[in-house]
């Protein structure tokens, strides 16, 4: 039974004031007995009444627009809110009333398949977007519209909310839906308010109900592993549900991330097709529903996994969710990911419109046998290859355990006194007479147990105190649902920070996922096991909030033993994210390029290591295609080897601008084609870089048969190409001095010479003025 049923004098006093909602109105569950008192009410009830049977029938209709795209919302006869449009948007939106008009759904229960929140219980009977129980045990919730208004934010963002509440029940949730209109770009969410008297508790709390018309829906998703990150697959979707989860607690999109696309009708290919590319930014578990119903159309629910994350909301309190985040595109997957890349790095990624340092890492040229001398020679290097900055990556800490492996010593982080017995400081200070600026890498979320941290604090680390641990590369997670744990790994950082102000840069690592998944905090505070996966993201976003509101400029990469943790709810506070520990340049063209349909290119970080005996050349023009850094000894390079490293550095910081700024364009697919070929241009088109590789080496019998047709240029200019970063003491074949329309290269093209002998070919293109 609810918590508390409304009179009619009540509901009549409640709704009489707000007849604009066009709610449709209350019924009793249970009959009224009238008696002498209550005849005047009744006459003016049943006058309402029958101002409400024309009320019933008018609809809400709510359009969310951007500039080319709309997802249009309405209410039904019964006040139920559903999807009745999602696609380019119309000229006439007076237009958008009349959409359902033309569909023929004739189910008892068709009206919640293009819910906009489907609620469980009740007369549902597909997947639900929000399931709850009652404080009375009750499991039904029903929700029907009550208002809704769209606030503009500034010329180019929109919010528009939708409240919505259950009839009989004091439970609301609100749907906010915010577009970022040029970027044709938006973010949508939900907020749960719990308004009886006691707790409630969530089984289900997506994100995003989405309902999409079509005959057939293709969806790309990806797999992988550790080394193997971003496997595309595509599957045609048929009836029933394709669900996409994580249920790894930490480094969550380590085996499946939650970026997907949605192809309409057909496969899209880079410039034709309908296509929506979405992600949930959440560093957490997630869980993305697609179902095709008995129309064919699509039912996507988006939201953090409900696996084993019933959630107790008390009495008065709101649950916000993880924003979904999305953009659609009439033209295919090319111009749906610039349209991210253009809103990431003007509203998301930290620094999205700035610039970034290249640097020189010693993990791949030292791992963990160093000292302070080995690594203010490495200094040295730093500056000799003409680097902005040198990282010093795990090892450097733990006095009692020393981290001399990665079998101890995480959690300890103090200097470790044998291999710097001056400290952190006198490394920068070194690294600051040598010309470069100094950075750290950190872990400080997890723990060895080998460490004295785990000695002190057992209660501090998610584990399952009478079952063997499990251990994820020999470390376990701390619990940061617990705020002093939250407290501890906030204060790892600022005291850094506070011993070296100087301190450029940090690489925040995260490697074990959790495992044997228990909370002695939320045991000992009397809340849910069911809580912690969630509670552990919230208490991470708390650590980085407040590390943000102190030292908000600080370049941050966010790494989690490769790709394990790149979302867009962590990188919000991160200005980079490290796509994989597979630095071997032919696998990076691959995981680089499938990361790009989500991730502007400034945000990944593309190293020069000894992974791969690939030329160095070959190496550096791959790194390149992002923000690039070196993992490498410099003193052992060759002659021509250093000379052509040092002149990368100075090439790159001549086209990072259009890398980290321009437009992307994939010109040819690796997964399809024996080279892989990319460009970006500016927002003129007077410029751009075309980055052309062989991925396959296998015999080829001549070079690159086929030129190749560039795009993002302007027809009517003329422009010149030439080959730059030419490995010393050779020459490139293509003639600077040619002069070629934008028509010519874009429907003719021009052939990179890619062959065996000439394996990395990078282009730069300019107009002639």
């Amino acid at each position: 039974m609810p918590t508390k049923k409304m009179t009619d004098k009540e509901w009549f006093h409640q709704h009489l004031s707000d007849r604009s909602t066009k709610l449709i109105p209350y019924k009793s569950a249970t009959p009224k007995k009238f008696n002498s008192s209550t005849v005047a009410w009744s006459t003016l009830l049943l006058l309402f009444v029958t101002t409400s049977i024309s009320l019933a029938q008018t609809t809400v209709t709510i359009p969310v627009e951007t500039e080319k795209n709309a997802m249009v919302l309405q209410t039904d006869n019964e006040g139920r809110l559903g999807v009745i449009y999602f696609g380019s948007k119309l000229a006439n939106t007076t237009e958008y009333e009349g959409i359902p008009s033309q569909y023929n759904l004739k189910s008892d229960n068709a009206p919640t398949y293009n819910s906009c929140y489907t609620p469980a219980g009740t007369w549902n009977l597909i997947e639900p977007a929000v399931q709850i129980t009652h404080a009375d045990g009750n499991m039904s919730l029903d929700l029907k519209y009550v208002s809704s208004e769209t606030k503009k934010i500034d010329a180019n963002v929109n919010l528009t909310s939708v409240l919505l509440k259950d009839p009989l029940y004091a439970n609301e949730v609100t749907l906010y839906y915010k577009t970022y209109y040029k970027e044709n770009v938006v973010e949508q969410w939900s907020v749960i308010k719990n308004g009886e008297k006691k707790a409630i508790h969530m089984q289900k709390y997506a994100s995003a109900n989405l309902y999409l018309m079509g005959n057939d829906f293709y969806l790309t998703h990806y797999n992988g592993t550790w080394g193997n990150e971003m496997k595309p697959e595509e599957d045609h979707l048929s009836h029933g549900i394709k669900s996409i989860d994580s249920k790894l607690g930490t480094r969550a999109n380590l085996l499946e991330p939650s970026a997907f696309m949605v192809s309409f009708d057909k496969p899209a290919t880079e410039d034709e097709g309908k296509v929506l590319l979405g992600q949930l930014a959440w560093s957490g578990n997630f869980k993305l529903d697609f179902e095709v119903d008995n129309y064919n159309n699509l039912r996507l629910i988006a939201g953090i996994n409900p696996y084993a994350s019933e959630y107790q909301l008390a009495a008065g309190q709101e649950f916000t969710t993880p924003g979904f985040i999305y953009t659609f595109s009439n033209n295919g997957k090319g111009e749906a990911s610039r349209n991210l890349h253009h809103w990431a790095t003007k509203y998301r990624l930290l620094d999205g419109e700035g610039s970034r340092l290249t640097l020189l890492n010693n993990w791949e040229a030292t791992y963990f046998d160093f000292d302070e001398n080995k690594l203010v020679g490495l200094f040295k290097g730093a500056k000799k290859l003409g680097v902005d900055m040198f990282l010093l990556d795990d090892g450097w800490f733990a006095n009692k355990y020393p981290r001399n492996a990665d079998t101890a010593g995480l959690g300890d982080w103090q200097e470790n006194k044998k291999k710097l017995p001056h400290g952190i400081g006198y490394l920068v200070k070194e690294a600051t007479a040598a010309g470069v600026k100094f950075g750290i890498w950190v872990e400080p979320e997890m723990v060895s147990p080998k460490s004295e941290l785990y000695e002190k604090h057992k209660d501090w680390v998610i584990r399952e105190i009478d079952r063997p641990e499990k251990y994820y590369r020999h470390q376990l997670v701390l619990d940061l649902s617990n705020p002093a744990v939250q407290n501890f790994v906030y204060g790892v950082l600022d005291t850094l920070f506070t011993k070296n102000p100087t301190l450029a840069f940090i690489k925040w690592d995260c490697n074990a996922v959790i495992y044997n998944a228990h909370s002695a905090y939320l045991q000992k505070a009397g809340l849910p096991q069911s809580q912690l996966y969630v509670d552990y993201v919230k208490g991470l976003y708390k650590v980085l909030e407040r590390l943000r509101a102190k030292y908000p400029t600080v370049p941050m990469m966010l790494c989690s033993g490769g790709g394990g943790r790149v979302d867009y709810g962590a990188l919000q506070y991160f200005t980079e994210y490290w796509p994989s520990d597979n630095t071997d340049p032919v696998e990076r063209i691959f995981i680089q390029w499938e990361y790009s349909y989500f991730y502007p290119a400034i945000a990944s970080c593309n190293h020069i290591t000894d992974w791969s005996k690939l030329p160095l050349k070959f190496r550096t023009d791959v790194a390149m295609m992002g923000k690039m850094g070196y993992d490498i000894v410099v003193d052992k390079l060759n002659e021509k080897d250093l000379q052509f490293s040092q002149q990368a550095v100075t090439n790159y910081r001549s086209i990072s601008d259009l890398v980290w700024h321009g437009d992307l364009y994939r010109l040819v697919n690796p997964n399809k084609n024996p080279i892989a070929s990319l460009m970006f241009s500016n927002t003129d088109k007077s410029r751009a870089i075309v980055f052309n590789y062989l991925v396959n080496t296998r015999f080829m019998p001549s070079a690159t048969p086929l030129p190749v047709q560039l795009k993002g240029l302007d027809a009517a200019k003329k422009y010149t190409v030439k080959e730059i970063n030419v490995y010393p003491g050779t020459s490139s074949s293509i003639q600077p001095s040619t002069v070629y329309s934008g028509n010519f290269l874009m429907t003719v093209g021009i052939n990179p010479d890619v062959h065996l002998g000439r394996a990395s070919v990078l282009l730069e293109v300019n107009e002639v003025k």
